[in-house]
Order: structure tokens, then C-alpha cells, then sequence
């Protein structure tokens, strides 16, 4: 098997350190042992925007927010399926991540952070959602290793009854919380049912082909006035 090459590492703010490995044509992006991104698996990162966008279908302007840039998949696939109309906000509180994106990574960015729909914050999406108040159309959290933070303690705000009472605030009516997890959590899918939104749990497969492991993605809608 081909080594990893080494490209650079980052520390997440309050968190732990990121390492950004290459393989042949491949990046991964690591915390200790665990590989917390891969370009080989966009499956379910895409899936997030896709399935957000079939609960939305029809909204005239959407406007999204993203939690994470991670390897841009989600943003990717938002762009793809949305028209000109559109506005993607982009909160990524890591700079090395978006460093990353414009530098090793750019023919896998393929310019989306240049998209003419797309403003970057370089923040913590949970201070983006605290400063708004029925702004946005989605909000989509691909944040962490999902509800069980593993790269930043801080993370578990996020996903706290007053983490998602901040997101509904953010929310539009008939709005979408959708919220991306390596793996089942039965503690959060409790309090997510808690907020009073209709909530659908969905697995879905790593890879875009349909293979790899099971991952997790919640859509939470707000009621439409």
C-alpha cells in the first residue's frame, strides 16, 4: 500500500490537533487515530444537502447555512442543486481548513468557495446561529463527529436543548435542521423529538456509490405560519 504523505495539521480552536494526509490522489483528514474525513467518502456529506434540498423544493431564494466546511461536499452538492437565486453561508471556525481548500485541496474544492452564492465565515457556526433570527431557510450541521463531540468539547452547545432552540430561532418557518452523524445517537434523537419539529432520522451509506459504512443524518422542519 502506498504511505500517507504528510501535508500539514491544525488546532482546532479549544480542541484537539487535525492532520491533513495525502495517499496518491487521496486526502484525509485525522484526529489521532480516528479519520474524521476522506475524500473516497463524500456519500453522506452530499446526501445532507441533497435530501435538505428535496424538503425545501419550490422555496423561491433559499438561504442556507453550513456547519463545517470539512472537505466541501456538502457545499458542493448544495450548489449543484440549487439555483442562481440561492445564498450559501459557510461558517468554518478551523482557517487551516479553508487554507487547505485553496491550497492541496483545489482541484477537490473545484472553486466552490468562489461560487458568486457563497459568503465563508471563518467562525464558530454556533455564534452564527446565535446572531439570527429567522434568516435562513437550512441550517445544516455537519459539525464534529456528530451530537458526541470528539474534536471540540465546545461542540456539544450545538446540540444542547438550548443549542437547538437557538437553531429553530434561526430558522425560517417551514425551515429544515438537518444534522450529520458518523453513528446512531438515541440520547439526541430524544431531545431533538423534544423540540416539537417533525423529525426524520435517515441512514445513509459513506460512499456515493452506495457502499461503506451506515451514517446518520436527522431533518428537523419547523412548521410553516
Amino acid at each position: 500500500m502506498q504511505p500517507r504523505e504528510y501535508i500539514g495539521s491544525a488546532t482546532v480552536p479549544g480542541g484537539e490537533k487535525l492532520t491533513l494526509y495525502r495517499r496518491g490522489g487521496d486526502f484525509m483528514i485525522v484526529l489521532d487515530r480516528n479519520e474524521l474525513m476522506s475524500s473516497r467518502m463524500s456519500g453522506s456529506e452530499e446526501a445532507l444537502a441533497h435530501m435538505t434540498c428535496e424538503r425545501l423544493h419550490g422555496r423561491k431564494s433559499p438561504h442556507f447555512l453550513i456547519g463545517g466546511y470539512g472537505m466541501g461536499f456538502t457545499l458542493r452538492a448544495a450548489l449543484t442543486a440549487l439555483d442562481g437565486s440561492a445564498q450559501i453561508t459557510v461558517a468554518e471556525l478551523v482557517p487551516e481548513i479553508i487554507a487547505w481548500a485553496r491550497g492541496p485541496m483545489i482541484e477537490l474544492a473545484a472553486g466552490c468557495l468562489d461560487d458568486p452564492r457563497v459568503r465563508l465565515i471563518e467562525d464558530d457556526v454556533a455564534n452564527v446561529i446565535a446572531a439570527a433570527s429567522s434568516r435562513y431557510d437550512a441550517i445544516l450541521l455537519d459539525v464534529d463527529n456528530g451530537p458526541d463531540g470528539l474534536v471540540r468539547q465546545a461542540n456539544d452547545r450545538l446540540y444542547s436543548p438550548q443549542g437547538l432552540a437557538a437553531a429553530i430561532a434561526a430558522l425560517r418557518p417551514g425551515g429544515v435542521l438537518a444534522i450529520w452523524s458518523a453513528a446512531p445517537d438515541a440520547a439526541f434523537a430524544r431531545r431533538l423529538s423534544q423540540t416539537g419539529l417533525v423529525v426524520d432520522e435517515v441512514r445513509v451509506r459513506a460512499r456515493s456509490n452506495g457502499k461503506g459504512p451506515q451514517h446518520i443524518i436527522w431533518f428537523a422542519q419547523k412548521a410553516a405560519r
